[in-house]
């Protein structure tokens, strides 16, 4: 499609391609590519080899390229695994090596101009068979109370340690510890107002909800030691450059990205001082995922790509207390020594010894109107608790005077026209002067009334 842009030619591999997909123009393949699974994809790769093969330039290009990155790979893979100069073997596998001889002479040249002495031998038997040798290994060694002995390498044998990358490879995976609950989580119990819920009148179902809502404020004022113990460790990691993660899955993820989103337009923060992780990444935002919660190990992942540190603070939420995801999470944060803070609506929780999170914040709001829902009062219940962590915060960190935002960032019109508001109520200006003194600060609310104020005073 560049090359169309570019030169308004659609060559032998393009016509194939069109061919192929049952598409009439080029700007189809916009569309299905977004759409188009992995396996879709590679199942171009014979036409493409097909148009190479008759010539086409593009076809030839996108193969060559291929190769190249496919050594690259190669060539990183046995730079971990063996001495520079040490030879190595290099195991063809699957059908494009297997059944593309040209593509393996680019490889093979390229691995050789770096690793000379190297040998490409192709895979004699199904991977399949490698794979269930694994699991049966696997399941042989499992068999065992203790793991056999590993046989030590002779130190003439063994390979030197790695130096040619900083970071450090990760540790293998180890499913987390999660609490279990000494009886039925509150959000898995039947609300005893509503059993009538399916025939309640709307003005009486509106006071129900209502009603239950309003004992919220209550519970949550309940666990105010907690929420001082969270604030104090968040404003310590914001002002020693340190960052907060929210993490969670469903509706309590979603509510830790909004939290985060809205950060660095009210306080003016750089957008990595708050950051949202939800189970199964960005898509989830506005889609259910489903199993994601339960993915201890993706949990792990978000936080060591993160880069979390000591300084960090993590933010796990979670209804019941309990989701894998969340926990995951934790255990990765504990490894690096980051402080963490649970939010959730199940006090029943009992904690492994040493598996505790540094703080937790429970509140007894009690089970959902609708049995389950927790999008409905724990949602309303971790909207407001959020609200308090990160709005005292930013206070503590002087990003508030009296009660107004002044490290908003005027991005649209009726933020810079409460951008002129507040400079004119702290200040005395007049609209007028509020506006220039903006315009002549790029709109920074803090340096403007600073600099209204320093004038006033030598006026």
């Amino acid at each position: 499609l560049q090359d169309w842009d570019q030169s308004s030619r659609w060559g032998r591999l393009g016509r194939a391609l069109l061919e192929h997909l049952h598409a009439n123009e080029p700007d189809e393949l916009i569309g299905w590519i977004h759409s188009a699974t992995k396996d879709a994809i590679a199942a171009l790769a014979p036409i493409v080899f097909q148009a190479a093969a008759r010539g086409d330039r593009i076809a030839r290009i996108t193969i060559h390229t291929a190769a190249l990155e496919l050594a690259t790979s190669a060539l990183a893979c046995a730079r971990r695994l063996s001495r520079p100069r040490q030879t190595v073997q290099f195991v063809l596998a699957g059908g494009v090596l297997l059944h593309q001889p040209a593509f393996v002479r680019l490889l093979r040249r390229e691995i050789l101009r770096h690793r000379p002495g190297s040998r490409l031998v192709l895979l004699r038997e199904s991977g399949a068979i490698g794979a269930a040798r694994l699991a049966r290994d696997a399941w042989e060694t499992s068999q065992h109370s203790t793991p056999p002995p590993r046989p030590r390498t002779p130190p003439s044998q063994r390979l030197p340690k790695d130096t040619s990358h900083a970071t450090k490879p990760p540790a293998p995976f180890t499913p987390p510890v999660v609490p279990v609950t000494a009886r039925l989580s509150p959000t898995e119990e039947r609300h005893p107002r509503s059993m009538r819920l399916d025939r309640l009148s709307a003005a009486a179902a509106i006071d129900l909800m209502l009603g239950d809502d309003a004992r919220i404020p209550a519970a949550i004022r309940r666990e105010k030691p907690h929420l001082e113990r969270a604030l104090r460790l968040i404003h310590r990691a914001l002002a020693s450059g340190g960052r907060l993660f929210y993490v969670g899955a469903g509706t309590s993820g979603r509510l830790g990205v909004l939290d985060a989103s809205e950060c660095p337009p009210t306080f003016r923060t750089p957008p990595e001082w708050v950051q949202g992780l939800i189970a199964g990444g960005a898509d989830a935002v506005f889609r259910a995922v489903e199993g994601a919660e339960d993915d201890a190990s993706a949990g792990e992942r978000a936080i060591a790509f993160r880069s979390v540190t000591d300084r960090d603070v993590v933010v796990g939420i979670a209804a019941s207390g309990r989701t894998p995801f969340v926990w995951g999470a934790f255990a990765e944060a504990h490894r690096r020594r980051a402080a963490t803070v649970l939010i959730c609506f199940n006090p029943h929780l009992v904690f492994v010894p040493g598996q505790r999170p540094t703080v937790v914040i429970a509140p007894r709001i009690g089970p959902e109107i609708l049995t389950g829902s927790t999008r409905l009062k724990c949602g309303t219940a971790t909207k407001l608790i959020l609200n308090l962590l990160t709005t005292l915060t930013m206070v503590r960190l002087g990003k508030v005077i009296s009660n107004l935002m002044v490290n908003l960032n005027p991005a649209n019109a009726k933020l810079r026209e409460r951008a002129v508001r507040i400079t004119r109520d702290l200040t005395g200006a007049d609209d007028d002067t509020a506006r220039a003194r903006l315009e002549q600060h790029h709109w920074v609310v803090k340096d403007a009334v600073q600099s209204l104020r320093q004038a006033s005073r030598h006026a």
